[in-house]
């Protein structure tokens, strides 16, 4: 994303180009760079849009703006429902964490999950200003490959936390924190699928606890990317409210020579971050209390043996990816060819 430099002073200039696209100038640690987004974007969005640019992270930013604070304190709420002047200017207050590793504890804890009825999904996907922000955030969001495609190979994406480690407990080690059965997995499912791992925090996070674990740097198995919360976008549901999610048309727009919708899977804890692509979605059973589930926990054990039966399929999206745990591959079969 371009930046240009001008006076100082931290502030945000917003002026609308269009009904549904904004353009903001944000003034931040004596510089000034350009952001876009869309009307129908969230404060949450805003924010992450903000922090690509001067390394703030969404929860350490305040902005400040006259007679909308309570509005912008709540990340869920539109910005077309704040009325934005392109002549008053919005004042943003943050510190950047170069040197500081924050304990991802200290965010939010999201438990509720909720299953979207299909009508309502197929709503969301297809909706043309969902389409929109997917499309900027292809231009935006640059992926950088940590080690190349493979050609021929499926796509495996996972979500960390709950997914690969309890990042809510607390232990000496991160290592007792770790699910069960892991580089076992990933060292299997190597051999059939690429790996990108895609989580909702930093990347500073997802770099630190990847490391920990062992999984950057293993020599039994290569991971071709990480992402993190700058390639997500937020959508808006009629009867759950507006939530971020993870579109895997990123991943597809920057390498279509590689993955698919009908080569990919992604898992994860929150059946709501593939609701642009449900029929890619896995909805993992969350690790939590690792001291007391690690000795028991077996669901890396059992998705290696369903992500090996399904990996000769030249289209995984026609796969009812809930059923996972019954799935046969010569009955699937024998159905697919009735």
């Amino acid at each position: 994303m371009a930046s240009s430099e001008t006076t100082s002073s931290s502030a945000v200039a917003i002026s609308p180009l269009t009904a549904e696209e904004l353009t903001l100038t944000v003034k931040w640690s004596g510089k000034e760079y350009t952001v876009r987004v869309c009307g129908d974007d969230t404060v949450g969005e805003l924010k992450r849009r903000i922090c690509e640019v001067t390394n703030v992270l969404p929860k350490r930013q305040k902005l400040l703006y006259p007679k909308v604070a309570s509005k912008l304190a709540d990340d869920s709420t539109l910005l077309s429902e704040i009325p934005l002047k392109a002549s008053l200017k919005m004042t943003m207050i943050g510190t950047v964490e170069d040197d500081i590793i924050v304990d991802q504890a200290e965010s939010p804890e999201v438990i509720d999950d909720f299953e979207l009825g299909q009508d309502e999904v197929v709503d969301i996907k297809d909706k043309e200003v969902n389409k929109q922000k997917l499309r900027r955030r292809i231009e935006q969001c640059k992926i950088e490959l940590r080690n190349p495609c493979r050609q021929g190979k499926k796509l495996l994406v996972l979500d960390i936390d709950y997914t690969l480690f309890d990042h809510r407990s607390t232990a000496e080690n991160p290592l007792q924190l770790m699910r069960p059965y892991l580089h076992e997995f990933l060292t299997a499912v190597y051999a059939e699928y690429d790996i990108i791992i895609w989580s909702a925090t930093s990347m500073k996070w997802v770099e630190l606890k990847m490391g920990q674990l062992g999984v950057l740097n293993n020599p039994n198995y290569k991971i071709t990317a990480l992402l993190d919360h700058s390639g997500m976008i937020t959508v808006q549901s009629d009867t759950r409210g507006v939530f971020d999610c993870k579109p895997l048309g990123l991943i597809w727009a920057h390498f279509p020579e590689h993955y698919s919708a009908k080569n990919t899977i992604m898992f994860d804890d929150l059946r709501r971050n593939f609701v642009m692509n449900p029929q890619n979605g896995l909805t993992i059973k969350p690790f939590r209390k690792a001291h007391a589930n690690r000795d028991s926990d077996q669901e890396l054990v059992k998705l290696t043996q369903y992500l090996l039966a399904i990996a000769e399929l030249s289209d995984l999206s026609v796969l009812d990816h809930r059923s996972w745990e019954s799935f046969n591959e010569d009955s699937f079969k024998r159905r697919r060819h009735a």
